[in-house]
């Protein structure tokens, strides 16, 4: 079953809201306006009838019945109510209405020989007032929900557009543009709940941005702090005597060591701090020597070389990277892709794992999910560092079996057809 999750801006909700209120509204005071006229003009029309029948009665006693002023005598069609009042001695009013048209005004009197007079009339004029009255009010009614629509949209369109602006700068700030500013990006002279939003934006990122250069800070300290003992410890292990304990010994030690240089590399290149050096290098070749110098068994193809302009150290540190994240994580056999600038690295193995495929490498969490205690995950996270120095994208992805024959993880390096600015880009590659 697909569920289908419809989307509405601000501006369309805000526009709706007030055209509902103000059709609410108008349709509420219209009905008000409606029936207030009708009763009002109904009680005209049997004042005028009392008025007129009580008329008719002195003309027609003073001329012993013959003039009676278009009233009737026993009129058969007189309604039964007005027939009972009369025969209480009461003069009243009667309102006939049979569903089409203005309603038929009654208004009758008894007389002194026990007959009753009665009069009737319609009064078009007043129902066609009525009438004009109706279609005022269902023309202010649609003016005032068109005007309340239009009022909504340049409303809700001024806070979507702000909104909008907000959303950029969080998302330029997430990126890792730590200079941006959401209140500068919104603008505007107008004070209003945006504003505290963007003020709490940019204080939550000033915040995490300070602790994050604190943990930097520290990290980089103690990984600083321990080079001298780590050192120390692997000297004084070259001094033990041969044997199996001597090699764990050294070999732990080195494993430490490689773990103090790579957390030491991370701070480096979370403080931004890193340069490159650019050189003119041939891509293919340069993989290819590489390649054969840090994983022999691994199958290089270069369907198209390119020069480049790129740190020729850091991009051996993120070959290797991958190379031995391929190794330790996947299975054989690694195949390297030289395709123009495009730089891909695939093993055979289970591919990256859901987590790192939606976020991204992360340090001390490996490619593979069943790790085994092997590694602590600051390669991934190096060579996505190194790449953001070189202006370079890195991209991670599994292989479709269908179509790419088999499982396994992908990595892709895009380098970049110019030089990186002082802080590393992301261009945008055409492929």
């Amino acid at each position: 079953m697909v569920k289908l999750a419809l989307r509405s801006g601000l501006r369309w909700k805000v526009s709706l809201a007030i055209a509902c209120v103000g059709a609410l509204v108008a349709v509420a005071l219209s009905l008000v306006v409606h029936n207030a006229a009708r009763v009002s003009m109904l009680n005209s029309s049997r004042d005028q009838m009392d008025d007129r029948v009580q008329i008719a009665q002195r003309y027609y006693e003073s001329t012993g019945g013959k003039r009676m002023l278009r009233a009737q005598v026993n009129d058969p069609a007189l309604p039964k109510q007005l027939r009972e009042a009369a025969e209480l001695g009461l003069r009243a009013t009667y309102l006939q209405d049979n569903g089409s048209g203005a309603p038929e005004v009654w208004a009758s009197t008894p007389l002194r020989d026990g007959k009753i007079l009665s009069i009737h009339t319609r009064f078009k004029d007043r129902y066609d007032i009525l009438n004009d009255l109706d279609r005022a009010l269902i023309i202010g009614s649609v003016s005032v929900v068109l005007g309340g629509t239009a009022l909504g949209i340049l409303v809700g369109g001024q806070l979507s557009r702000r909104l909008r602006k907000a959303a950029t700068a969080a998302r330029k700030l997430a990126d890792g543009e730590s200079d941006i500013r959401v209140r500068d990006a919104i603008g505007g002279r107008v004070r209003d709940e945006t504003d505290d939003l963007a003020r709490a934006v940019d204080g939550m990122a000033e915040a995490l941005r300070d602790r994050l250069e604190a943990e930097r800070r520290v990290t980089a300290d103690i990984a600083h702090e321990l080079r001298t003992p780590v050192t120390g410890l692997l000297t004084a292990a070259e001094l033990l005597p041969p044997g199996r304990p001597t090699e764990l010994v050294r070999d732990r030690a080195q494993a430490m060591r490689t773990l103090v240089e790579d957390v030491l590399e991370v701070a480096r290149l979370d403080g931004f701090a890193e340069r490159a050096e650019m050189q003119d290098i041939e891509l293919g070749e340069f993989v290819q020597r590489r390649v054969r110098a840090a994983a022999p068994e691994a199958e290089v193809t270069v369907l198209r070389t390119a020069y480049v302009s790129t740190d020729p150290r850091r991009l051996e540190r993120i070959l290797g990277n991958l190379l031995a994240n391929a190794a330790k994580h996947g299975k054989g056999p690694v195949e390297v892709t030289v395709e123009g600038r495009v730089l891909r690295v695939r093993d055979h193995g289970p591919g990256f794992p859901e987590e790192l495929l939606r976020e991204g490498p992360s340090r001390f969490r490996t490619g593979s999910e069943d790790r085994a205690g092997k590694g602590h995950g600051l390669g991934l996270t190096i060579a996505a560092g190194q790449a953001r120095v070189l202006g370079a994208r890195l991209t991670f992805r599994n292989a479709d079996p269908v179509v790419e024959g088999g499982s396994g993880a992908i990595a892709v390096l895009w380098l970049p057809e110019s030089s990186p600015t002082s802080t590393g880009t992301f261009p945008v590659i055409s492929v």
